[in-house]
């Protein structure tokens, strides 16, 4: 029997983007699929929308706001489909995404495979994306790509992956402390559960750029700081758990000497867990270099005032580039 695929959708305020992101999943030309939307709680037109789309293949649930992680935990509570594709409800696939993957998927030897794709970040049309290589971009180990992932500060797009039931219920839910990277530490339970990761290069996925780069995601929250390096201890502890060695502290180390740029030195509390898991990893944190302009404003405005004007820096350079790519 041909198997099944659930497109699990989770959906906050997202009335601009859902109607196209639901039309793309039911555009699918892979045969057997169910969509199943989880609306978190939207205080726009986002569940009015989407139930308009609703039908026999198209589920719309609805809970109160709890967070993305939630919603997605509840849409696979009611999917039925072999494998799990998930989707933001901005992002787009090509309409034959999933057929690439299942196509690849039956050339593939081994018993717990990943699937990835090629991904583009597009503003408002697909057509004019950007795809950017990068080294995870091939046929890899589990480990070997997350030593990657951590040396290069790179990642794959949630909605690159393909994962098969098996997986899914092998890494267990979405963590729902998480707010920022949760899809960070999600993932790297499923691709350590699988034997290898097989990257589709003639399938395709579009995340849509909203105009805020990596900086200004986490900007000054300190609650989105917390997050993140929750995020990044579970992940390095996860990867521990399977292979301690010598390159996975060092790539660690390197992963963990990234997330400098967000805490130093406005939060003293999280530095010191950084440092304490830097410790365990063989390793010190060094202070990150900064650059003339931070430390220009530093001299004459104070530590504040110059994180505060790199984030709205950031914030803005990040947004004239989404709308050159217009």
């Amino acid at each position: 029997m041909t198997p099944r695929v659930s497109i699990l959708i989770p959906a906050h305020n997202a009335e601009k983007w859902i109607a196209e992101t639901i039309r793309s999943a039911a555009a699918q030309t892979w045969p057997r699929k169910e969509i199943i939307i989880v609306d978190d709680g939207s205080t726009d037109e986002t569940p009015a929308i989407a139930h308009r789309l609703a039908s026999a293949h198209i589920a719309v649930l609805s809970q109160p706001n709890q967070g993305a992680a939630s919603a997605r935990n509840a849409a696979f509570a009611h999917c039925q489909g072999d494998y799990i594709q998930w989707l933001d409800a901005d992002d787009v696939l090509a309409p034959d995404k999933i057929e690439k993957q299942m196509t690849a998927l039956r050339r593939c030897e081994s018993k717990l495979p990943l699937l990835s794709c090629a991904w583009g970040r597009f503003a408002k049309r697909t057509d004019r994306a950007t795809f950017t290589p990068t080294a995870l971009w091939c046929d890899l180990s589990p480990v070997e790509w997350m030593l990657r992932k951590m040396e290069q500060n790179i990642y794959m797009q949630t909605t690159a992956w393909l994962v098969s039931r098996e997986l899914t219920e092998s890494a267990g839910p979405w963590d729902t402390r998480l707010g920022v990277d949760d899809d960070g530490e999600y993932f790297t339970r499923v691709l350590l559960a699988s034997d290898s990761v097989r990257f589709v290069p003639e399938s395709r996925a579009y995340y849509r750029d909203s105009g805020s780069g990596s900086l200004s995601q986490i900007g000054l929250s300190k609650r989105k700081k917390e997050s993140q390096l929750l995020a990044l201890e579970l992940s390095i502890a996860h990867l521990r758990a399977v292979e301690e060695s010598e390159r996975v502290r060092a790539a660690c180390h390197a992963c963990l000497q990234m997330y400098l740029n967000y805490v130093h030195p406005l939060e003293p509390e999280l530095l010191e867990r950084a440092d304490a898991l830097a410790a365990s990893l063989g390793g010190q944190l060094a202070p990150p270099v900064l650059t003339w302009r931070h430390t220009l404003l530093k001299t004459f405005l104070g530590e504040n005032a110059a994180a505060g004007a790199r984030f709205r820096y950031s914030k803005l350079k990040a947004a004239l580039k989404s709308i050159r790519s217009i």
